[in-house]
């Protein structure tokens, strides 16, 4: 095993994978820390966790344990994976994460990059584009759990992070590997742990993944991991593959569960809506006033499964979930929600279901648990940052699970119809 990651939310796991996969590695995602080493034969394993909004002590704490697994399996680099968004708060969970793995392999500096051009997330002097907005003005300024009100990155690092955090600006980065490696040396002679890269394209990554060859530690979106597997491959340690995102043919019943409210994800409900397909509205207020709704949607549902693929959704405009969250609050509501999802995820497993895309970091994380999944075969991708997946064990179950922010307007549709292609 060459590249051990860590993923601090299960879509944002499969987002760093599929990059993997297209770059050539075969790749396994685990869900949670392993109890026992693998039987798989991968090059790369990404544990994902469910830390992005948990006390920042239990986030060091699982992610440590993570590193001890990965260290245990041989891996030679080590990733720390968090949104392509930087989702975060003022007390964590970014900077404790990356300073404890840190200094867990004696790291001396390590990058921070959650740019992704291809889902134009970019980086520039510091501040975090989505499009052509900072970040502070995209739809994640009303997200739920981890608000983002401030596009400069050094500034929020910094704020969660003991260390001192600095820049690698873009003319270093456009000047290729010797330049970043030059900037590197400069702002670690200068106490410096903690370096926001910028990035603007796919060959700003490649540069900043060669520069990062020697680095024991690397945290960052999945962009930079583009370009991990080439430095393995010049350190003749990777061969060429062709079949890396090879994947069973799974016939079935096929559903979708949605539980993010993120701009993305409410358009493509959307759109699922107004293509005419069948779809399930779960009310969060219904399940805290003890309605059984997974069930009454189940039962809803199992005339429509055989007929055509159903959508169950908790998605809602960000007003609507403001409301909600101020009578039960944040934590309740998505507890509720993340809950009545992942029963509902049980009920269609059990019906005949085999093909599942489920839409949110949090649900998806609340569903795999659910359905007991241990490991994930990552597969081919369906839009950027989003890749098929097939569960190991006696019965194979395909997976996509999708970070709220990513795919196309027509994703679930889309989605589907590659399986039958």
């Amino acid at each position: 095993m060459l590249l051990g990651c860590i993923a601090d939310d299960f879509t944002g796991a499969t987002d760093l994978a599929n990059n993997l996969v297209r770059s050539g590695m075969r790749t396994l995602q685990t869900i949670g820390v392993p109890a026992a080493s693998l039987a798989a034969d991968v090059d790369a394993v990404v544990v994902a966790l469910k830390s992005r909004t948990i006390a920042a002590d239990a986030a060091v704490a699982q992610s440590l344990a993570a590193l001890a697994w990965l260290k245990r399996a041989g891996c030679r680099q080590f990733y720390f994976k968090y949104c392509s968004t930087f989702d975060s708060t003022p007390q964590g969970n970014i900077g404790p994460v990356a300073e404890a793995l840190m200094d867990a392999l004696g790291a001396n500096i390590a990058i921070a990059c959650p740019a992704f051009p291809t889902n134009a997330r970019t980086i520039y002097m510091g501040n975090l584009f989505v499009g052509e907005v900072p970040l502070s003005e995209s739809g994640m300024r009303d997200h739920p759990l981890t608000p983002m009100t401030d596009a400069n990155l050094v500034r929020v690092l910094q704020a969660q992070s003991h260390a001192r955090v600095g820049l690698v600006p873009w003319t270093a980065v456009a000047a290729g590997e010797a330049a970043i490696r030059a900037r590197f040396a400069a702002l670690v002679t200068a106490g410096v742990r903690l370096a926001v890269v910028d990035a603007l394209s796919d060959t700003d990554l490649y540069a900043i993944a060669a520069a990062c060859a020697d680095h024991p530690l690397i945290t960052a979106g999945s962009g930079v991991a583009l370009g991990l597997p080439e430095n393995f491959r010049r350190a003749g340690l990777l061969p060429q593959r062709a079949d890396a995102a090879d994947l069973p043919r799974v016939p079935g019943l096929a559903a979708v569960i949605s539980g993010s409210c993120s701009q993305a994800t409410n358009g493509q409900v959307e759109h699922w809506i107004a293509s005419g397909r069948p779809a399930i509205r779960i009310d969060p207020m219904e399940i805290a006033r003890g309605a059984n709704v997974a069930a009454a949607a189940l039962q809803q549902a199992t005339s429509l499964l055989a007929g055509a693929p159903v959508l169950f959704y908790a998605t809602a405009a960000p007003d609507a979930v403001k409301s909600v969250q101020a009578e039960l609050g944040v934590a309740e509501a998505g507890a509720l929600v993340e809950q009545a999802l992942a029963a509902i995820a049980q009920g269609l497993i059990a019906r005949g279901v085999k093909r599942l895309v489920v839409a949110g970091g949090e649900t998806a994380g609340a569903v795999v648990q659910a359905l007991g999944v241990a490991a994930l075969k990552i597969g081919p991708q369906i839009d950027p940052g989003v890749p098929w997946t097939a569960t190991l064990g006696a019965q194979t179950i395909l997976l996509a699970l999708k970070s709220g922010n990513f795919g196309s307007r027509d994703f679930f549709a889309k989605s589907l119809a590659q399986l039958d292609a």
